[in-house]
């Protein structure tokens, strides 16, 4: 398929191409840092007025998935001044910033870390990483493959970052991607309309929550 074929309208076909057998939902970065006042995004003075919706729709699909037994996987930035990579800090100070500074994004075991909105519940996996993709340095692949999933519903924070990245990721890992476009958000409308269009014209199929919801609900009541 062309890049620039049409993509198949939302619903067609959803509930066998998202079936529960072959699917996970893989939750991202919704964490204290990023979606939170109180994170470090927050108190940075971004405005975080996209996130509650998204972090609404997103704990629908946790319980969605779980009522119909798909796994659910929360993955989480989970850094050190240890795990900064080097680009990480050289950027940073070329940016005018301090890469030296104890502070930072999601460091481990500090509450920015935590996780924000949809909480993992027994049975959740959690996949932590030091990176923006899900799926690098972390053995986010081989859990998958260990459930035997080939499709992935995405969503979180944000969406032209760590949500993006791991799409592709999915993607160049010959995952079907499907992306839960309101459970998804970026501080930025644009930036957030973008990412979806460069996801859906080149990897991934958007779909969105209550379609994900009665797809699975369709699917469990068929059995």
């Amino acid at each position: 398929m062309n890049a620039l074929s049409p993509a198949p309208a939302k619903t067609d076909g959803l509930t066998a191409w998202i079936a529960p057998t072959r699917t996970a939902l893989l939750i991202i970065d919704m964490q204290v840092d990023f979606g939170s006042p109180e994170g470090a995004v927050g108190q940075w003075g971004v405005d975080l007025s996209t996130v509650p919706a998204a972090l609404a729709a997103a704990e629908r699909l946790a319980e969605g998935a779980r009522a119909a037994q798909v796994p659910v996987i929360f993955i989480g930035l989970m850094t050190s001044t240890q795990t900064d990579s080097a680009a990480w800090s050289e950027r940073m100070r070329r940016r005018g910033g301090d890469p030296d500074s104890e502070s930072g994004l999601c460091r481990i075991g500090e509450p920015g870390s935590d996780f924000y909105g949809p909480m993992p519940a027994p049975g959740d996996r959690v996949v932590p990483k030091t990176r923006y993709s899900g799926f690098h340095g972390t053995d986010l692949d081989s859990v998958l493959k260990g459930l035997g999933v080939d499709t992935l519903v995405v969503c979180g924070l944000t969406t032209e970052c760590c949500v993006g990245s791991t799409a592709w990721d999915a993607f160049h890992l010959d995952y079907h991607v499907f992306v839960a476009e309101d459970a998804c958000a970026a501080y930025e409308p644009d930036l957030h309309a973008g990412a979806l269009k460069s996801l859906e014209l080149n990897c991934a199929i958007l779909v969105d929550s209550a379609g994900v919801t009665a797809a699975w609900a369709e699917a469990t009541a068929h059995g």
